[in-house]
């Protein structure tokens, strides 16, 4: 399950505006690869909608069943917001459905069977 914790507003180069709703995981144990500690964080996922500014306010702590997934990309920079540093990152996490996360966990590519 994810929980719907906030939204966003974005503007399109036509100007016209639309929003995203935020989700985010359950909480989970992460070990850190430079002091090697565990710590606790949650994944999230921002997810476009055709929803007005007042029904995405009325959704927050709405829970929606799948879980939010790492997803391989192309490679892109990225500024952390907290420190500037610009990093590049080759992955991303979205929004995957029960159904559509059974399908991703059970099939396999046809270029991958022999």
């Amino acid at each position: 399950m994810v929980k719907i914790v906030d939204y966003k507003t974005y503007q399109k180069e036509d100007g016209t505006e639309f929003h995203a709703l935020v989700l985010q995981s359950g909480v989970e144990a992460v070990k850190s690869r430079e002091t090697g500690r565990t710590y606790l964080t949650a994944r999230s996922a921002r997810i476009a909608c055709t929803f007005d500014e007042e029904t995405c306010a009325s959704l927050k702590g709405t829970e929606l069943p799948g879980s939010i997934k790492k997803v391989q990309v192309e490679s892109y920079e990225y500024a952390v917001p907290t420190t500037g540093e610009i990093i590049t990152l080759s992955h991303r996490y979205e929004y995957v459905d029960e159904q559509e996360s059974i399908v991703r966990d059970n099939v396999i590519d046809k270029e991958l069977v022999i």
